[in-house]
């Protein structure tokens, strides 16, 4: 009994006393475009996610969590490094044309864990960069698999010849193409057999996975066993996919012993797509969406699975971020962090229970390539003025093509809102609480000074640069 205890303590897990493991496996799932109420468990309509909200029954799901930025390559860049993305000079959904990706200087996940002797992979969507310096391999990765950026980024991309010339879209293993234009039904289920069959050939030693599923991003695909299976079409035949590759792994980690030593996240990159109608998710309520720094773009989906660990049906409402997964697998792991400053905070007291553990004063709503556009606190949000998209002035689109947005819509005066009460973001405050503002323009002063504000022409002291080949 003594020496479970000591191994307890040793692997970080000490506070619900367990049969001892020596270490943590942890599983990363980061879904494309999912939105906040996508799943069943929040309300979702015309499909079951039963495996997710399992998930969310067993462990803990978070109300207030915010992805770094509202867009794809920039939200990854902050789960995978812990900074806003914006400090390591990455913004925006780098394509085929770029030559800019994640820095060598920068430490990922991956890199972090390896320290420990972590055997690590990612399937499915990198977007960090999509030439070879920047791929998975040379950034801590042991296996790749997917596709370097998004999936509509091809020739058959329902714009492409007015708004795009996407060429022939890339499938990678490791360092090498082995295909373009991959049938995008066989993505979920590709994913989730090598997500399968790296836990069982790694199921002995501490490992890491980063199973970065390609949907629900447009354009939708699915396998034939669930092609027509929801009531709501496509799309929630997709999400009925996505629960069943859960359902895969999490089952994987039962019959293998290993629930008790594996944390298993799931989150999505940002919030739904929604000019695209029935292609795409819901905000469940939220303003806006994907490409605004409004709740809809923001907010998104978080459970922590964590069997015997995390206490089951735990609601957490204090805000975090996808910049806190990177400090929360080292906390446990007891892996050191790289000496670049980072922005993310460890998430494991609160996993622990101790719900008065404050992660973020202030969380910073950084936009396009490095505008702050908005601060909050976690119950009042204050939104400077900038052009935005807005999807709100058109009707969506449908079957695969996009409505129209407008992606320059000016918000010419600063605006408050109280999340608490008021999560639409509908009623302007500003003039009732003046000091409230105040603070909050205070507070993103400092980020100002730190990392800058194209906004209002600040530079920052502490920004990196991104990588870049120059060829």
């Amino acid at each position: 009994m003594k020496n479970q205890l000591i191994l307890s303590v040793l692997s970080g897990c000490a506070f619900i006393p367990v049969q001892a493991q020596v270490h943590t496996n942890f599983i990363v799932i980061n879904l494309d475009d999912a939105g906040y109420g996508d799943f069943s468990y929040k309300g979702a309509l015309g499909y079951k996610t039963p495996n997710i909200d399992k998930m969310a029954a067993e462990g803990m799901q978070f109300t207030h969590f915010l992805a770094a930025q509202p867009v794809s390559g920039a939200s990854r860049a902050a789960l995978l490094t812990g900074c806003y993305p914006n400090r390591i000079g990455f913004s925006g959904a780098p394509g085929p044309d770029s030559k800019t990706g994640i820095d060598a200087g920068e430490e990922t996940i991956a890199e972090v864990l390896k320290k420990k002797g972590y055997a690590t992979a990612v399937y499915g969507k990198w977007h960090l960069g999509h030439l070879e310096p920047f791929l998975p391999l040379q950034n801590g990765f042991d296996e790749y698999y997917g596709l370097p950026y998004s999936n509509d980024m091809w020739p058959y991309h329902p714009q492409n010849g007015i708004w795009f010339n996407f060429p022939d879209l890339p499938t990678i293993e490791n360092n090498k193409i082995i295909g373009y234009n991959t049938d995008q039904s066989k993505f979920t289920n590709d994913y989730t057999d090598r997500t399968i069959n790296f836990i069982r050939k790694n199921k002995d030693v501490p490992f890491f996975i980063y199973l970065a599923h390609s949907m629900p991003h447009v354009p939708l695909a699915v396998s034939d066993k669930f092609k027509g299976k929801s009531e709501q079409g496509l799309y929630g035949d997709v999400m009925m996919e996505l629960d069943w590759s859960v359902g895969e792994v999490l089952q994987t980690l039962k019959d293998l012993n290993l629930e008790e030593n594996t944390l298993v996240i799931l989150t999505s990159d940002n919030g739904p797509w929604i000019n695209y109608g029935n292609h795409a998710g819901s905000t469940g309520g939220l303003r806006e969406a994907k490409g605004t720094t409004f709740e809809g773009g923001n907010r998104v989906p978080f459970i922590a699975y964590w069997k015997g660990k995390i206490e089951a049906g735990t609601v957490c409402n204090r805000m975090a971020s996808n910049i806190d997964i990177l400090p929360t697998l080292a906390d446990i792991s007891n892996a050191p962090l790289s000496q670049n400053k980072i922005d993310g905070v460890s998430l494991l007291p609160l996993m622990k229970g101790d719900m008065e553990m404050i992660p973020h004063q202030y969380f910073f709503y950084y936009y396009r390539v490095n505008d702050l556009e908005a601060v909050t606190d976690g119950t009042y949000k204050l939104i400077f003025p900038h052009k935005h998209r807005t999807y709100s002035l058109f009707p969506p689109g449908n079957d695969g093509k996009p409505g129209d947005v407008k992606e320059d819509f000016e918000l010419k005066e600063p605006q408050l809102y109280d999340l608490r009460r008021d999560a639409g973001e509908c009623y302007n405050i500003i003039n009732e609480y003046p000091e409230i503002a105040d603070r909050l323009e205070k507070a993103a002063m400092t980020v100002r000074e730190d990392i800058g504000d194209n906004l209002t022409n600040m530079k920052g002291a502490n920004r990196r640069p991104i990588g870049r080949v120059d060829k």
